[in-house]
């Protein structure tokens, strides 16, 4: 269990990190779907040279190779809510580098998700 839960944490932070470049560098970019033709080829070679979402789109790669390693030795019942993690970084990482802002509502949803992977968790035996 102390393997899964390292790489998953591994796999967690590379997700949660993918997702924050890929959303920097996409509002970056601007509204695809107010684009035109032109507009969106134009937005797809920006954003394939964007140093953003190219090290966005490298560490979701980095979650994936993480997450198939995990799959091959732990039980998906259990791996999985240990995905939901991604909720709770997600919310404090966003908060702080893109500026959102995270309801109450919101944090109140996120404890439960932890309360629910603990559950989960000590449940396999741990």
């Amino acid at each position: 269990m102390f393997k899964t839960v390292v790489v998953m944490l591994l796999a967690v932070s590379a997700g949660t990190v993918g997702d924050l470049l890929l959303t920097k560098g996409m509002k970056e970019l601007g509204d695809l779907s107010a684009m035109n033709l032109r507009g969106l080829l134009s937005a797809a070679y920006q954003a394939m040279t964007s140093p953003k979402l190219v090290l966005g789109t490298a560490m979701l790669a980095v979650f994936f190779f993480l997450w198939l390693a995990v799959l091959s030795w732990e039980d998906l019942t259990v791996a999985l809510p240990m995905q939901a993690l991604n909720y709770v970084l997600v919310a404090f990482l966003s908060q702080y580098f893109l500026g959102e802002i995270v309801t109450p509502m919101r944090w109140a949803g996120t404890i439960l998700v932890c309360i629910g992977v603990i559950l989960i968790t000590k449940s396999s035996g741990a």
